[in-house]
């Protein structure tokens, strides 16, 4: 049984009466809307004349009746403008019920309203709408949490659970309106890159996401069984292998913004779901994408901020070019003082446990070089950084350093002390990316399962050949965290995954019991004997339905010195 507030009960009763009148709380006709609250605000003053007929809609946000007329709030996709409606021009007729009634005593806090009328200035110089016509286009039959400032200043009830505000992202954007600014901007970001893209004359596609077998990235996946075909599908974890499967078929650019899925932990830093950009350009190597990548970010920050400088915490990241640049073995010997770059697997093993690194033992050389740099070096890098040249252990898709003995040609881009981008000089032999995948299929026996599986058919589509190709990988969400100044992933995600909400247990009641619990559902506390000879039960049924509720905690009777008294839960 759904067990409704005193707020929700009254709702449904003004609903009700809504319907009584004649008024569909739901309307399904357009609203045909012709200006917005922030248009009318800025550009009041230059062009009065324009807003001499103006019809907006959006949700009461706050009421002040005067008898006859009134002041309210009202909140659009833009912001919010103050209206002031009249009774007497609300309601030039006989009838005053639309202000009497459906105004005054119906409309609520978060109703969805359409108005007509036309821009003015207060006596005291607020731009509002002087309100002619007005028609209710949704009831809200919950009531919204909204703060409340007192004669201090001070907030109270503000709606600042994170818990709250990332399950109930609706809520959230609603009463805290400033949350929006973050996935505008985000969405500014992704529009940025793309035009950034393909002004270069990049071709924009799209790859499967149900796949036969992942790859592309160390990561578990997630799976499924596709009924049809009787097979495992597994989500993708990168689109990395069907990108580059387009520049052996001729493509010689191509991109992707992708939803990528990794079953790993989650944080601040890290979604199960993501999302990313995938570039590969053909006849390009490592070097050139780090100048494209140095470029893009650019442009992203000038886009978004009008400047190459962005507050982030404590931190006034610049993303000018050029960007600082290590090797990774530099940057280990940078922040540790410990040189690693000619030891073997058991010497690294035994560094790492003197560097105080939390290791196990299904690590491989590659990993364990990985989690040295990320204990000791990644969060210290808050400009932008590019490592490169890592071991080849670390990037089995990566070609070989073509100077360097045992490491690949590949960067990561670290910005506020996380990783924002991957890049190679993509492997193009066939023969090495098959040994590559094996020794991965070894390490996925010892127990690693973020290790790669071999890809027959992608190892097919190199055999007939892919020229020399630079391959990217960026993280939209981490990009995000930095560009909108957010302390969390989830804050850049309108609806990020949580675990299971709690839910009520449904309660089967029987209809004396029901009856009880609406009544002191509307009062919220009564007198027992008051309440026993307003339910008109007889004693035995009385009891029984007072049991009902205390053992199913959705009331509680208390004695006190004035008597017995029975409350609402």
């Amino acid at each position: 049984m759904q067990v409704l507030s005193e707020q929700e009960l009254l709702r449904r009763q003004e609903k009700a009466e809504l319907e009584k009148l004649g008024i569909n709380p739901y309307p399904s006709e357009t609203f045909e809307v012709s200006a917005f609250s922030k248009e009318i605000k800025d550009q009041f003053d230059a062009q009065p004349e324009r807003y001499k007929e103006v019809t907006l809609a959006g949700r009461l946000m706050s009421r002040r009746i005067m008898g006859s007329a009134s002041f309210a709030e009202l909140q659009d996709a833009e912001g919010r403008i103050q209206i002031y409606l009249r009774r007497d021009d609300l309601c030039p007729e006989e009838d005053k019920t639309l202000y009497n009634t459906v105004f005054k005593k119906i409309l609520g806090i978060g109703d969805f309203i359409g108005i007509k009328g036309y821009a003015f200035k207060t006596q005291v110089g607020e731009i509002s709408v002087h309100v002619t016509e007005l028609k209710v286009l949704s009831k809200s039959l919950k009531p919204l949490p909204l703060p409340k400032t007192d004669a201090d200043g001070n907030v109270h009830d503000a709606f600042t659970d994170p818990e709250q505000r990332y399950r109930q992202r609706y809520v959230d954007l609603v009463v805290n309106p400033h949350v929006r600014d973050a996935f505008v901007k985000r969405t500014q970001l992704v529009n940025s890159m793309r035009n950034f893209l393909a002004d270069k004359g990049y071709l924009e596609v799209e790859t499967p996401i149900l796949q036969p077998l992942y790859g592309g990235a160390a990561a578990r996946p997630f799976k499924t069984h596709h009924n049809t075909l009787d097979m495992t599908l597994y989500l993708r974890i990168a689109n990395e292998l069907y990108l580059k499967r387009l520049i052996v078929g001729g493509f010689d650019g191509v991109f992707e913004f992708s939803k990528d899925f990794r079953n790993e932990g989650m944080s601040r830093f890290h979604n199960p779901e993501f999302t990313q950009v995938e570039l590969y350009v053909a006849y390009k190597d490592y070097d050139w994408m780090m100048n494209l990548v140095e470029a893009m970010v650019e442009k992203v920050a000038m886009d978004l901020h009008g400047t190459t400088e962005v507050q982030v915490g404590e931190h006034k990241i610049n993303f000018q070019r050029p960007w600082k640049r290590f090797t990774m073995f530099e940057a280990i010997e940078h922040f540790t003082g410990v040189d690693i770059s000619e030891m073997d697997e058991d010497q690294l093993r035994a560094t790492a446990k003197d560097l105080k690194v939390e290791i196990d033992e299904t690590m491989g050389k590659g990993k364990l070089i990985d989690e040295i740099f990320g204990e000791h070096c990644e969060a210290k890098l808050i400009q932008p950084t590019f490592i490169t040249d890592y071991p080849v252990e670390m990037s089995p898709l990566a070609k070989k350093h073509r100077d360097k003995e045992g490491l690949v040609e590949r960067f990561e881009a670290i910005c506020n002390g996380k990783e924002i981008c991957n890049a190679f000089s993509e492997l193009n032999d066939p023969i090495d990316q098959r040994q590559r995948f094996e020794e991965q299929l070894e390490l996925g026996k010892r127990g690693d399962d973020e290790a790669m599986v071999l890809d027959e058919d992608f190892l097919r589509a190199l055999e007939y050949g892919m020229p020399p190709t630079a391959g990217l990988g960026v993280g939209i969400d981490r990009l995000s965290m930095i560009m909108t100044n957010s302390n969390s992933i989830q804050d850049v995600l309108f609806f990020p995954q949580m675990k299971p909400e709690k839910k009520a247990v449904t309660v089967e009641l029987s209809d004396e019991a029901k009856g009880i619990l609406e009544m002191l559902t509307k009062s919220g506390r009564a007198e027992l004997p008051a309440l026993k000879e307003n339910a008109g039960l007889s004693n035995k049924k009385w009891d029984k339905s007072v049991k009902e509720l205390t053992q199913n905690g959705l009331a509680k009777v208390e004695k006190t010195e004035e008597g017995l008294f029975i409350e609402a839960i």
